[in-house]
């Protein structure tokens, strides 16, 4: 049987349509998905939209519609969004979802409440509605959100209360043993030094302050807390409160990837939910940056925010997957430029990968190869070499640094056929040695550029133990 995979990607709140960055997370997720089933493995990767909350109905009311109709049509950008890309996600759960998302959220409630891990409390605090949560004055720069910018409301109410205090210490012991991974380690630790200070954190709050939600079980009252909501989707989609067939296969989820800014959502409030339910912790948390925009935060003020789409259409989605997974270090924040994608373009795919495919289909494209041909030993353990670094860094999620990797042996090939002048020789063993280097450079390639890898490979077979190669056109021209 085979070993399963369980990837989810963070759900695209949808106060507005999809930028660059939620692109990166995608695509990152993508290869993961992809190179896992290289390995055989039973993967399912699960990508959605958080449809609840003020800042939606907000939104929605600016916008001149109601709350489902707005949010509606935003799901469906990102649903357009992993068509565009190419994502091979296998579901894409929504939270306004009533059959599929709604049961789980119900039951986890029930579940908690049944636990005593919810109770009533009366609470003044601020809330920065950017992040729907209440945000401590101490975490304030200069009496705003660092992230949002925006000055917290001073809310009081009287909400139900998750007691995160009852789990934090064995959330906390968890991430130290490594039983729950968080990938990179900067944070990790920066994760760990919250728990000191976690308090209870409400988990409703009154309908007429929230009416855009779930309604809590029983108390008609009350909406149920988008976070609440939003962390439920990676067990609701695979059936729980419902039929948990899919459950009982998939869960844990083996990575969780998600955005710097909802690390402590997920590294400290969902496994202590999971705890309260008695499920099991997920494997491992990957966490990205922020794509700053040729050096700037991206915001709407400053009218510098990405269209995914527009760059998609103008440069094709292998193109924009390379320079995001290349260019943007896995772990951290990177800047997009559209200076930088031309050099990109025009540096690593046109005159380095195309380049070499080229010259190899050139090369090799009248003659025959037969069953039995010798390669380089060199050649085999470069290939080799190669694999096992590749593998490597994608575990650790370096996914640039495992490109990288890949086009050290594209370069590696460009010289090996300099070295060799086999445009002169013609040489069948440096040939045959160059068709395998091609082929396994496309299965490397698969997960981060799965069109690309493909038409390298269509271009390769046997037939009655002959080797036939059909040149095909130029992967990636220049731009001028």
């Amino acid at each position: 049987m085979a070993n399963k995979f369980y990837i989810t990607t963070s759900i695209a709140y949808t106060n507005a349509e999809p930028h660059i960055g939620y692109a990166l997370e995608l695509s990152q997720a993508d290869v993961l998905a992809r190179y896992h089933r290289l390995l055989g493995e039973d993967v399912y990767f699960l990508t959605g939209t958080d449809e609840h909350g003020t800042k939606i109905e907000r939104a929605a009311a600016q916008a001149g519609k109601n709350p489902q109709e707005f949010v509606d049509a935003i799901a469906g950008r990102f649903k357009d969004l992993t068509k565009a890309l190419g994502i091979s996600n296998s579901d894409f759960i929504r939270t306004t979802d009533k059959e599929r998302h709604w049961p789980g959220v119900e039951k986890i409630w029930r579940t908690l409440q049944g636990k005593g891990a919810l109770y009533e409390k009366e609470y003044e605090g601020l809330y920065c509605v950017g992040h729907e949560a209440f945000i401590n004055k101490s975490e304030l720069e200069g009496g705003f959100c660092p992230i949002h910018k925006t000055e917290p409301e001073s809310i009081k109410e009287k909400n139900l209360f998750f007691r995160l205090s009852d789990y934090k210490n064995e959330v906390r012991d968890r991430i130290e043993r490594g039983e729950l991974k968080i990938i990179p380690e900067s944070r990790k630790n920066e994760v760990l030094n919250l728990f000191s200070e976690a308090e209870d954190v409400s988990f409703s709050r009154p309908v007429d302050k929230l009416t855009w939600g779930i309604p809590v079980p029983g108390n008609s009252s009350q909406t149920i807390y988008v976070w609440a909501d939003a962390l439920t989707n990676y067990i609701s989609a695979l059936g729980y409160g419902r039929n948990e067939k899919l459950l009982s296969s998939y869960w844990p989820s083996d990575v969780h990837l998600i955005g710097k800014d909802i690390l402590r959502f997920h590294a400290m409030i969902w496994p202590a939910m999971l705890l309260a339910a008695e499920l099991s912790l997920p494997k491992a948390i990957y966490v990205h940056g922020f794509i700053t925009s040729e050096g700037q935060k991206m915001s709407k003020s400053l009218g510098n925010v990405i269209d995914p789409f527009s760059i998609i259409e103008k440069y094709g989605a292998e193109v924009i997957r390379y320079f995001l997974l290349r260019e943007i270090p896995s772990g951290d924040d990177g800047d997009f430029s559209v200076k930088s994608l031309e050099e990109r373009y025009n540096g690593d795919l046109a005159n380095g990968l195309g380049n070499l495919t080229a010259r190899v289909f050139t090369l090799v494209e009248k003659e025959k190869f037969q069953e039995g041909f010798i390669i380089d030993e060199l050649v085999l353990g470069k290939i080799k070499e190669a694999r096992i670094t590749v593998e490597q860094k994608i575990n650790e999620f370096k996914l640039h640094e495992a490109l990288a990797i890949i086009w050290n042996l594209i370069s590696f090939g460009d010289g090996y056929i300099n070295e060799h002048q086999v445009w002169k020789t013609k040489d069948k063993k440096v040939l045959t040695s160059l068709i395998v280097l091609l082929d396994n450079i496309a299965y490397l390639l698969s997960p981060f550029l799965p069109e690309t890898a493909k038409k390298i490979t269509d271009s390769i077979e046997w037939h009655d133990g002959t080797l036939i190669v059909k040149k095909g056109g130029n992967l990636f021209p220049r731009l001028t």
